[in-house]
């Protein structure tokens, strides 16, 4: 699957789990994956921050962070690293490097 194809498939589904700080998000995703011959469902993790735009009243996507939103990621990808780690299974490999 393409990332066009794997981000329009996201789009359409809720995320399984939504990890706010400030402005930041982390949101988790159930995706399919084939590994192996064999099909099986995995979290995928993606960052958003949202701001409001002062001109027009819009609300928009970033993906530049201030030095307090970096704070504000981490806190959140911590949190989504911590429920991905107590949703995975036995045939997920998992690696911390």
């Amino acid at each position: 699957m393409t990332a066009l194809a794997e981000n329009e498939k996201m789009a359409s589904n809720k995320p399984s789990a939504k990890f706010k700080a400030g402005g930041v998000s982390v949101a988790l995703w159930p995706t399919e994956i084939t590994a192996n011959g064999r099909t099986m469902t995995v979290l995928k993790a993606s960052l958003d921050k949202r701001y409001k735009d002062n001109a027009t009243g819009e609300w928009k996507s970033s993906s530049s962070l201030s030095r307090n939103e970096v704070g504000q990621a981490v806190l959140c990808l911590v949190r989504a690293y911590a429920a991905m780690m107590e949703k995975s299974t036995d045939d997920e490999e998992v690696t911390t490097e």
